[in-house]
């Protein structure tokens, strides 16, 4: 019988992920849309047998083939709308669904097990991917059911250790849900109102027990930029849909730890345990930060009220910027916690210009920058990028081993460069004007770190497009400069001395240095009256390495 049972299962799994129709389903990313079966099939999914079956089989079954039945009801819940005889069929079956799913919350049968316990997230999953908000409100239970689904949702996230992969299904739902508020219509109350505030105060707290908990660096969430980037997809939606308060949750939370940061700093020796925990809450919040800046839909505030609030969160991840670089903490860029605060620092840097620096938010950040110039002086979109600029010659300048922190500042730097207006408001900056000019490595010690050569042409690439915005070939062969002095060293080398590392490494960097200004002539290089002076120059530091052929050949 058991035998049976678990090919029976088997069976009926295969059949529901069958692609009838050719569509090459790929379920990595964990939404594979709705499931296209047969309209010879409606007699038997209007059967509401045909469910209870599967719910019969979890209940009396036990892992691997209780998890079978799961996924079987996973792609039942996303069997297309057009197979239904009519809307009526459809909230039968939908009902049917829910009364299942909420006898195994009230009961707890299996969830025990995680594999189980997976499925049944990504089963609650398939609810904000198939079903309106407005078809769940009008099912008999549903206040009954959406209560206990909020008390999972928050006992998961308390649990973040054993649920951390599932929590994503349980955010997208919410999230999901959330975001069809304004579409709501009839009477029926969502309660959404209730139980949104709860999980979004519930996963920062659950974020920040993660930290107290402690991680060994291999396993640190913060590094796993997918889970990472999957649970803060969804997480902002909540915190927009009661705006006000959730943001002045993070604000009330974030204050204390950025006040006791900021005391650190004044002293010269702090347990670096307790400070990595500080920098890891904080790293939390500022992601979190980034996160809701990436979104700018809100269903609860206006949109002047939305960036005082944007503001407001902004503000204090600017008052956490000065601190990071001050005091002892100048003196902790080898410690990873400070490396993953910057770049968390970043991520916001990166979302804050895509929402009001950007080419495309010039006219649609006055309440914002406003509200940053009562808090901070910040009244426009040069002061802002002032700052973002100084942080990123601070990481270039203080970081030398730490890779991922180089290449996300370049990252950055390179974005910033490459947008029309903000490459514009660039050149106007005193340290852009200082990076163009002393583009070496007594200034920026990284360039010397063979480990970061390769960061080198990206952040010659990007000095590239800063000086090809303007049409001054003055300006070109002045800040060419101190890579000719590199090719007169080499070409002044004994030959002697070329086969040592310190010329291999020159050489090799000076490559790299090459191939970035050549991207980004590639890019620019029609502006008017360039290009035969950009020849000339280049072709003269040709020149000079080609005198040491045999060296190079030698070399190689």
């Amino acid at each position: 019988m058991s035998r049976l049972q678990e090919l029976a299962l088997s069976l009926s799994l295969k059949c529901l992920s069958f692609d009838f129709v050719g569509t090459s389903i790929d379920e990595s990313s964990e939404e594979f849309g709705t499931i296209q079966i047969p309209s010879s099939w409606r007699p038997v999914l209007e059967d509401p047998s045909t469910l209870q079956i599967f719910f019969d089989y979890y209940a009396i079954t036990t892992s691997p083939r209780s998890k079978e039945a799961l996924e079987c009801l996973v792609r039942l819940a996303s069997v297309r709308r057009s197979l239904f005889t009519n809307d009526a069929a459809r909230s039968k079956f939908l009902a049917h669904l829910m009364t299942g799913t909420k006898e195994i919350l009230q009961t707890g049968r299996g969830l025990a097990d995680h594999d189980n316990y997976h499925e049944y997230c990504r089963l609650l999953g398939r609810f904000r991917v198939n079903y309106q908000l407005s078809e769940l409100v009008n099912v008999e239970g549903y206040s009954d059911w959406i209560q206990l689904v909020a008390e999972f949702t928050l006992k998961s996230l308390q649990s973040w250790q054993w649920a951390s992969s599932s929590v994503y299904y349980l955010l997208g739902l919410w999230s999901r849900l959330v975001t069809s508020v304004p579409y709501l219509k009839g009477e029926a109350p969502s309660l959404l109102d209730e139980f949104v505030p709860k999980i979004t105060e519930g996963f920062i707290t659950s974020r920040f027990n993660s930290v107290q908990a402690g991680f060994t660096d291999d396993e640190d969430p913060l590094d796993n930029v997918e889970l990472l980037q999957d649970q803060l997809d969804c997480f902002p939606y909540l915190c927009r849909f009661q705006y006000q308060s959730s943001g002045f949750y993070i604000i009330n939370t974030m204050e204390p730890i950025l006040q006791s940061y900021t005391e650190r700093a004044r002293l010269q020796t702090a347990d670096n345990n307790e400070l990595a925990v500080i920098e890891a809450k904080l790293s939390w919040i500022v992601h979190i930060i980034a996160a809701i800046l990436k979104i700018k839909q809100s269903t609860g505030c206006s949109v002047e009220s939305q960036e005082v609030l944007d503001a407001e969160l902004s503000a204090r991840v600017l008052q956490l910027i000065n601190v990071t670089d001050s005091g002892l903490h100048s003196q902790r860029y080898g410690e990873l916690s400070k490396q993953r605060l910057d770049r968390a620092i970043l991520t916001f840097f990166q979302h804050f210009r895509k929402s009001y620096v950007g080419d495309q938010a010039v006219h649609s950040s006055k309440q914002l920058y406003a509200r940053l110039s009562e808090l901070l002086g910040l009244s426009d979109h040069l002061l802002l990028l002032n700052v973002i600029v100084s942080k990123i010659a601070t990481n270039l300048k203080c970081y030398t081993e730490s890779e991922e922190v180089i290449n996300h500042t370049l990252s950055l730097f390179l974005e910033l460069a490459s947008g029309y207006m903000t490459g514009k408001l660039l050149l106007k900056l005193d340290a852009i004007k200082f990076i163009v000019a002393n583009h070496t490595r007594e200034h920026f010690p990284f360039l010397e770190e063979y480990r970061s050569s390769r960061s080198r042409t990206t952040f010659y690439y990007t000095i590239g497009w800063l000086i090809f915005m303007e049409d001054s070939p003055v300006k070109f062969k002045s800040s060419m400069e101190p890579l000719l002095q590199v090719f007169l060293r080499l070409e002044t080398t004994p030959d002697s001395m070329f086969r040592t590392d310190g010329v291999k490494y020159a050489l090799i960097g000076l490559m790299r240095d090459l191939r970035g200004i050549a991207m980004a002539t590639n890019r620019l290089v029609y502006i008017l009256g360039m290009r035969s002076m950009i020849d000339e120059q280049l072709g003269f530091m040709s020149f000079l390495l080609l005198s040491q052929s045999k060296n190079v050949w030698a070399f190689i």
